[in-house]
């Protein structure tokens, strides 16, 4: 029992898969009702919410180790362990998992009308393959848990969607698959390599780092290791041009789907560029820096131009992400601490803003059934309460100073411009065209004339609707005004990944001068 309270990764990660099972005895027990199930279900992540703060409030800022850790022999012929840990780039993703889910089963309450045992079993089961994902310090655990979102998910696009879910669904399903097939033969290569160099057989992540992997070009075996990688990433994420299955899952999906979509599931692309990408193949990483930094600012422009078109309020909003997380891998692909920080930071509150853009979507779609932005006008008239959240989500998404958004971006900007001022200048003309889009979409949508018949009846939101988005707003406005709690806790792991892998203290442009000359 003390170990929940300080901080049990075993009890977090399977604790969501015991919440499946009472959801199924709930659902024999009252067959009349869905309402226990629902409560027991909501109760349960909560539960989930509150063992994972202790993560937080125990975390050591002082050491870039590992924290947390459970290792255990599961495989041992094979050199496979079960092995869990966090540190400071996990951390946070571990707790907005266990923060959006509640939020996400709260938020879907009245709008499944069928199945929903089977929807409450899959996003439990979805809780725990997620949190796996982050925590998992070995590759077959973490490719298991990493192919495990994909079944739950496509489940919850294809059944509960709307009219082209299927499509959408499998989509998405075989867009993952792909890059996942990839992942796996990259993983055996660095196995059978490391038994070459080390003469024992390990899957641990942390051995994988030690591994010395002859870089001769893109091409050597460094190179096509670092893509098959980068692919199963890239995918995920979605950066451009990779992007194309997001937006038909988004509309497709049912809110709930569509909110753990942008807030938790797109967040395992981006994790994997820092736990395997950057740490296992920094040569590769910095021959293709150009490049990735190029095809990210591209997804930024590009993201938001296609928003700008965008007639459907939804896909807007999944147009949107595809910009910010652009932005994101920018920040990644700077690579110094700035732009490092400010791409995690800005990472987390994009799960938090967009999330809550998706639910207030969702809110708007169980009243009127359209998502048209041409059949709204003059909500804020009838919904008031919910043009306010709205505003406030609006405004954190592009970047308004003391809310959430701006913390990241502003770091990811100052860190671009010191890597490459026509970077900065290029993400920054992303934002603008973001805010525009943003603020543009709100106005058609809550102000001017009540010209819908349909629109002057509508009922702002209720209570439970409230608590769905407060929780949301509070951070928001937390994240932009105190952003230190945060911050100091991904410090250390960040500034340890560019000291070890990438001769930080020099400016990048100078590592990869030092490279260059060390090949001649």
């Amino acid at each position: 029992m003390e170990s929940i309270f300080h901080g049990d990764l075993t009890v977090i990660t399977f604790f969501p898969l015991i919440g499946a099972l009472i959801v199924v005895i709930l659902s024999i027990l009252f067959r009349d009702s869905e309402k226990p199930m629902k409560i027991g279900a909501l109760i349960v992540t909560i539960i989930e919410f509150l063992i994972s703060i202790p993560l937080y409030t125990n975390f050591n800022i002082e050491t870039t180790e590992m924290q947390f850790g459970v290792q255990r022999d599961w495989i041992p012929s094979l050199g496979i362990t079960y092995h869990l840990g966090i540190d400071g780039i996990s951390l946070f993703l571990v707790l907005l998992t266990t923060f959006i889910i509640p939020i996400t089963i709260l938020s879907a309450w009245n709008a499944i009308k069928k199945g929903m045992r089977e929807f409450l079993v899959l996003v439990l089961i979805l809780e725990t393959a997620l949190v796996g994902t982050f925590t998992s310090l070995d590759m077959i655990l973490f490719f298991i848990f990493w192919e495990a979102v994909l079944i739950p998910m496509y489940f919850i696009i294809g059944i509960w969607g709307t009219e082209r879910r299927i499509y959408a669904a499998i989509k998405f399903f075989i867009y993952t698959a792909f890059g996942s097939a990839l992942m796996l033969i990259a993983i055996f290569y660095l196995y059978y390599l490391h038994i070459d160099q080390f003469g024992t057989a390990s899957m641990n992540v942390l051995d994988f780092y030690k591994i010395n992997i002859p870089y001769t070009g893109i091409l050597g075996p460094q190179g096509l290791t670092f893509i098959a990688f980068l692919l199963a990433f890239a995918i995920k994420v979605p950066m451009f041009p990779l992007h194309t299955w997001l937006p038909d899952a988004h509309v497709e999906a049912p809110t709930a789907g569509s909110v753990i979509l942008a807030a938790i599931l797109l967040k395992m692309g981006v994790y994997g560029f820092l736990r395997f990408l950057l740490p296992i193949f920094p040569e590769a990483t910095l021959d293709l820096l150009p490049f990735l930094s190029i095809v990210a600012i591209i997804g930024i422009i590009y993201g938001a131009m296609v928003a700008f078109a965008q007639r459907d309020l939804k896909k807007l909003v999944a147009y949107s992400s595809v910009s910010h997380l652009g932005l994101v891998m920018l920040g990644i692909f700077v690579l110094n601490i700035q732009g490092l920080e400010g791409g995690l930071y800005l990472m987390v509150s994009h799960g938090i803003s967009t999330g809550a853009l998706f639910i207030i979507v969702g809110m708007v779609y169980e009243r009127r059934h359209t998502k048209l932005i041409e059949e709204f006008g003059g909500l804020s008239k009838v919904m008031p309460l919910l043009a306010a959240f709205f505003m406030l989500t609006t405004l954190s998404s592009i970047g308004l100073p003391l809310l959430n958004g701006f913390i990241g971006e502003f770091l990811v900007l100052l860190g671009a411009f010191r890597f490459n001022y026509i970077y900065s200048i290029l993400g920054a003309t992303g934002l603008i065209l973001g805010a525009i889009y943003m603020l543009w979409a709100y106005q058609r949508v809550m102000f001017g004339p009540v010209d819908k018949p349909e629109n002057r009846v509508l009922i702002d939101i209720n209570l439970r609707e409230i608590m769905v988005l407060l929780p949301l707003a509070i951070m928001m406005i937390l994240m932009g005004v105190y952003p230190k709690p945060f911050l100091s806790r991904m410090e250390p792991t960040v500034q340890e990944l560019l000291v070890t892998k990438f001769n930080h203290g020099v400016t990048v442009s100078e590592t990869i001068q030092r490279k260059n000359e060390k090949e001649e």
